[in-house]
């Protein structure tokens, strides 16, 4: 189920492989990232590692964009902006969840054995 704010019309871009975030780094410029999400309750979640700047970007500003595209319809895309709201992810729960969603078994092996994991979640505004 979509979130209200996304419109009906564009709810099955919250099904895409691929969405793009950008967030605030240190020098208040945008840092955009390519990641893999899913739609979860309503909501757009991410598992991000510890390690990653775009994580370290969103502890110190929470603020966030998300851009999904249409691959079949370059012209169509879904913009959401507003907040994001991190919890950790010690035992990989939910990076499992994305994991089988793209097919891997084991996101660990995308970490280096380095930082935890933690779930971002979108709060459109």
């Amino acid at each position: 189920m979509a979130d209200p704010t996304v419109p009906e019309s564009h709810a099955d871009l919250l099904e895409a492989s691929l969405a793009t975030i950008a967030t605030v780094g240190r020098d208040g410029l945008p840092q955009l990232s390519t990641v893999w999400f899913l739609e979860d309750d309503g909501k757009v979640r991410v598992s991000l590692s510890t390690e990653r700047q775009k994580t370290k970007n969103l502890i110190a500003n929470p603020a966030v964009g998300v851009h999904i595209q249409d691959t079949v319809n370059p012209v169509r895309y879904l913009e959401l902006r507003g907040t994001a709201h991190i919890e950790p992810d010690p035992d990989y729960d939910f990076a499992n969840r994305i994991g089988a969603k793209y097919g891997v078994e084991d996101i660990r092996a995308f970490d280096g054995g380095k930082g935890t994991r933690v779930v971002v979640t979108i709060e459109p505004k």
